[in-house]
């Protein structure tokens, strides 16, 4: 039985041709049916699914997970990134960060350093080893979204951007509007 993840969805007449964009948001409207948005969960889960696929393999030869993933990922983003501030763009405890932070530290990921202002602050940067991992691992997903994003083009690329933002609370959306130099809002504070 072939993997369902390598096989193409068949065309439908929800999708535009290539090349061709939708009128204005909204027409239609037959994308807000129930049947379309359970559609829109499977797509994203699988998606999901397949990005994570590689980075999980090379994260479980090193007996870590996606949790360690996320908080490498965000202190490659961001270098100096407070724990604190980790803790808010995760979304979990201290005590579940503790369990994954730690062996990132011992094993020399990651480094913390005390704040300049304030020296309870621990700022979080990724060492040589750490920027070599967080690299390896994106390098695994990099291919994968080039892919999609060359078979889709920039219109849709930009179409995935607004419904990925859509999806997001306000937290989520602040972040970014303070991450990309293109929105003009500027960047976090203290940097």
């Amino acid at each position: 039985m072939p993997d369902p993840s390598t096989q193409p969805f068949p065309a439908t007449k929800r999708e535009t041709q290539p090349g061709t964009a939708h009128t204005a948001p909204g027409v239609g409207l037959l994308f807000l049916r129930e049947d379309e948005l359970r559609l829109a969960q499977d797509m994203m889960f699988f998606a999901h699914r397949d990005l994570t696929e590689a980075p999980d393999a090379i994260l479980g030869e090193l007996g870590y997970g996606r949790a360690h993933h996320r908080c490498l990922h965000w202190i490659a983003r961001r270098p100096g990134l407070t724990v604190g501030e980790l803790l808010t763009i995760l979304g979990i405890t201290k005590q579940s960060l503790t369990r994954v932070l730690g062996p990132l530290i011992r094993e020399g990921y990651v480094a913390q350093a005390p704040g300049a202002q304030d020296r309870r602050q621990r700022l979080l940067t990724l060492t040589e080893k750490g920027t070599a991992l967080e690299r390896k691992l994106f390098d695994a997903q990099r291919e994968r979204l080039v892919s999609a994003y060359r078979e889709a083009g920039g219109p849709a690329v930009d179409g995935f951007k607004r419904v990925l933002r859509g999806v997001m609370n306000q937290q989520g959306r602040d972040y970014i509007d303070g991450q990309d130099p293109h929105r003009g809002k500027g960047q976090r504070s203290g940097s």
